[in-house]
């Protein structure tokens, strides 16, 4: 069986209702990236940052995975499918895809401050001051902040490389170590590109552009490698 291996962006989620901060003048949801997504604003105003990620929390559990998300499960019907996503949304798992790799952390979830191997799986959509992991230091959001390492970037090379298809959607591919991954698979293993601002790409044999977005991109192209 084929294996075939998806990088998503934000671009991906855009059509359930989820917004990117590059979407707005580099602002997201009317704050600086700076003020809510570093460690630095972390020990700034803890409070701020809980409260943006608990706005950004709430509102995924309003809204549900899109055609995208969808067609992508779809796939399973004939391939192996292993997905890369830079989103920390769940809504590639929600519409049932089996193998998902976060590569920027999950929204649902929280560590601890002084072990980030201690994980939670939050049950609602808040996360306050005085919500302590087991050795009693506050949780953070289980987010990989800008400036932070990426713990998974490696997991996500290897599949990169095994991949007889690889497909990107949804991403402007500006945001490293996750852009780079594209140079990871094999020469002459078919890339597609979907996305409305798809650009083609410097050293990338093979590939193919879908300007569209995940919406109506990702259904297209599913379908094409479904009737091959």
């Amino acid at each position: 069986m084929k294996k075939i291996v998806v990088l998503t962006g934000a671009g991906m989620s855009a059509e359930s209702g989820i917004r990117t901060f590059r979407d707005s003048n580099g602002l997201w949801e009317e704050h600086r990236v700076e003020d809510v997504a570093t460690y630095d604003a972390w020990l700034r105003n803890q409070q701020l940052v809980l409260d943006f990620y608990n706005q950004r929390r709430k509102q995924l559990y309003e809204v549900t995975p899109n055609a995208g998300h969808l067609a992508l499960v779809e796939l399973e019907k004939k391939f192996e499918v292993r997905i890369i996503t830079q989103n920390v949304d769940d809504l590639h798992e929600r519409a049932g895809s089996a193998h998902v790799l976060h590569l920027h952390g999950e929204l649902k979830k929280a560590r601890s401050t002084v072990d980030e191997n201690l994980v939670y799986e939050l049950t609602g959509w808040e996360l306050n001051k005085g919500d302590l992991c087991e050795k009693g230091s506050q949780l953070r959001p289980h987010i990989v902040w800008f400036g932070e390492a990426v713990p998974m970037i490696e997991p996500a090379m290897e599949l990169a490389a095994q991949a007889d298809i690889f497909i990107v959607i949804g991403t402007s591919l500006n945001v490293y170590p996750a852009a780079g991954l594209v140079y990871y698979v094999k020469d002459h293993t078919p890339v597609y590109l979907i996305d409305p601002h798809a650009e083609m790409l410097q050293g990338v044999n093979n590939l193919t552009v879908y300007r569209e977005t995940a919406g109506t991109g990702v259904p297209a192209l599913v379908k094409k490698l479904l009737s091959e």
